[in-house]
């Protein structure tokens, strides 16, 4: 198969899964490369995701590593024979890829647990508060580029907005409600838009308020997307140095952990909404 120059998060993913699959077995690459009849650069190749890896030969790959997870191996083979080029490519090359990364694991997601605490969460933001946050950065980025990562975040929306949604949860702090990220009227718009998509069946949010007792997840701000089976969930988080991608068995059993506690200090969706809705009213 040709070599890729820059695999996607979702194609290292899968080369990921694969060598975990090796190493559980306690086979080296060069053990596996023989059966398969191949060379150990090329299992490496397929490993790091820069190559890629046909059904036949990744079910033989499992069987001689002993994977009886007859579903772990389906969904394994549906990632290896996707040729999706989705929506985000056209920002290839003008947008860094994590970014292309993040809409293409939101596209294959039966599900998106997001919490927020100091900003809205991309996919319920308004164009406005957008680009109050694209343009408030340092250093400054040049206009074509606000432009085009707002434009790149308004398309995002289109997993909650599709005629066939994915599931979709918001833990919202009431201080990223509450901090105007633009003016009075940005504000005021961007939680109408939060009661409008809070009253979609796919979609839940949920409110921690400041006087909430017990609360001490303030650095909890996450993303967690369903894959096609649990191990191959994904948490996203956002750092100074940039997105990070996190899939290990046991960080993603912490951050499930994790959204639980927070989903729990949380008011119930009917009562997030009256906390909205009166913000909005005092605006």
């Amino acid at each position: 198969m040709t070599m890729r120059n820059q695999p996607t998060a979702r194609q290292v993913r899968l080369g990921t899964e694969l060598r975990r699959l090796r190493e559980a077995a306690g086979k080296s690459a060069r053990e596996v490369a023989g059966l398969l009849s191949s060379s150990s650069t090329h299992m490496s190749q397929i490993e790091a995701g820069s190559s890629g890896i046909n059904e036949e030969r990744l079910r033989r790959l499992a069987a001689h590593c002993a994977c009886a997870d007859g579903e772990l191996i389906d969904a394994l083979v549906g990632m290896a024979a996707d040729r999706t080029r989705g929506w985000w490519e056209e920002y290839r090359g003008v947008l860094p890829t994590p970014f292309l990364d993040l809409s293409e694991l939101d596209h294959h997601a039966a599900f998106r647990h997001d919490v927020a605490v100091i900003h809205v969460p991309g996919l319920l933001q308004t164009e406005d508060y957008a680009r109050a946050l694209f343009s408030y950065m340092a250093p400054e980025l040049p206009r074509s580029e606000v432009d085009a990562r707002v434009s790149h975040r308004m398309k995002r929306r289109v997993v909650i907005d599709r005629p066939d949604p994915i599931r979709y949860e918001a833990v919202i702090h009431e201080a990223a409600l509450r901090i105007r990220v633009g003016d009075r009227a940005v504000a005021r718009a961007q939680l109408e838009r939060i009661l409008e998509h809070s009253a979609s069946e796919h979609v839940t949010v949920r409110v921690i308020p400041f006087d909430v007792d017990g609360f001490a997840g303030g650095g909890s701000a996450m993303g967690h997307l369903g894959g096609p089976v649990p191990r191959l969930d994904t948490v996203v988080r956002d750092a100074p140095h940039g997105t990070g991608f996190i899939d290990s068995e046991a960080q993603l059993a912490h951050f499930r952990t994790l959204f639980r506690r927070v989903e729990e200090s949380s008011l119930n969706p009917g009562r997030s909404r009256d906390f909205i809705r009166k913000l909005a009213e005092e605006l």
